[in-house]
């Protein structure tokens, strides 16, 4: 019997992973009657994540009321599986530039404290294993703000205690960990993180992203100036350098925090989501693999969901699906050579416009 693996991402704006799974299903059996379909929908730690990992973990959204990024109480939610002990946590559900207006916008003032009180949460409740999603970030504090409602405190030459916000970054002088949350050294944090900026410099956390969340240059010059302080203080007191690790300067730095306080690993969204769907094991003898996405374009081949399937894919035919494909004549040429190595023939793919 053929089987066939329906793994897409989602189809912004249109469809969700599993109602384009839903659909295609449908189509496929009203042609083929007797046909092993199984329903693997992707996403690579963006907008549609926790309906995926609700899928496979089998979840609930748990809601509260924590700070946002100016500390002003916000409704957030996060998925929570109690049978697997499991917690998937977007941290722009708290800490994100979508929950502030463009003249709030401040990474010298805004903090991931919100985020660090939905990882309380997540810990009082049990949960073993904590996955982070940390795109579309308000702020530039290198994960203060989260580390503080963890027990983290920081302070300046003065002994006095900061808060947590990006402008501290800069007055920084010691770490006390002496009230840390017990619970933290017990779980395993993974955090969805795609890209692999640096934690300071010209193609820093600064320089690149806090433009974006309201950042004037003389801002950017005073959060860099703040991040490296950052980094030789923990290369003193904790003896890691934070700037050798790729994807320390994501999300203002969350990335590096992640690292420093929670004990993380980084790693790509796409990687992540796979391995809780088990997919590398479930498409085991496939006949078909068909995915697809809604703009299939130059960051498709870097970090996507496309690019997941096709890294998972042994003998498999390939179908491919998609709304949009906006690629020069020099990307459609790299997306053939991409693509080509994994198949025996390219006649086996099929872009379809839908």
């Amino acid at each position: 019997m053929t089987k066939i693996i329906i793994a897409p991402d989602k189809f912004k704006g249109s469809l969700t992973g599993l109602q384009f799974c839903d659909a295609i299903e449908r189509g496929i059996r009203k042609q083929v009657p007797d046909v092993e379909i199984e329903k693997l929908p992707l996403a690579d730690g963006g907008d549609g994540t926790v309906e995926v990992l609700q899928y496979y973990l089998d979840g609930d959204m748990i809601s509260l009321n924590v700070g946002n990024p100016l500390g002003r109480n916000v409704k957030a939610s996060y998925l929570y599986s109690k049978a697997k002990k499991t917690a998937f946590i977007e941290m722009a559900e708290a800490s994100g530039i979508r929950l502030l207006s463009n003249e709030e916008a401040n990474p010298l003032e805004t903090s991931t404290y919100g985020t660090g009180e939905l990882i309380k949460d997540a810990l009082g409740k049990g949960a073993e294993h904590i996955i982070l999603g940390i795109g579309g970030s308000a702020t530039n504090d290198a994960g203060m703000g989260m580390a503080r409602a963890l027990g983290y405190r920081f302070f300046n030459k003065d002994k006095q205690e900061l808060l947590g916000v990006g402008k501290d970054l800069q007055e920084l002088e010691n770490i006390d960990v002496s009230e840390v949350h017990p619970k933290i050294k017990e779980v395993k944090f993974e955090v969805a993180c795609d890209v692999d900026n640096p934690l300071y410099g010209p193609k820093g956390a600064a320089y690149v992203y806090s433009p974006q969340k309201g950042a004037t240059p003389e801002m950017v010059r005073q959060l860099d100036n703040g991040l490296i302080n950052f980094n030789k203080l923990v290369k003193s007191q904790f003896r890691l350098d934070l700037q050798n690790i790729k994807g320390a300067g994501a999300a203002g730095g969350l990335g590096a925090g992640c690292i420093l306080f929670l004990g993380a690993n980084l790693n790509s969204g796409i990687k992540l989501i796979k391995k809780e769907a088990d997919f590398d094991q479930k498409i085991k003898g496939a006949d078909w693999i068909i995915t697809g996405e809604g703009k299939l374009d130059s960051q498709t081949f870097s970090g996507k969901v496309i690019k997941g399937v096709l890294d998972s894919m042994e003998n498999q035919k390939l179908a491919l699906f998609c709304a949009l494909v906006d690629l020069s004549e020099e990307e459609k040429m790299t997306c053939k050579l991409i693509i080509s190595p994994k198949l025996r023939f390219m006649q086996k793919i099929c872009m379809i416009p839908c």
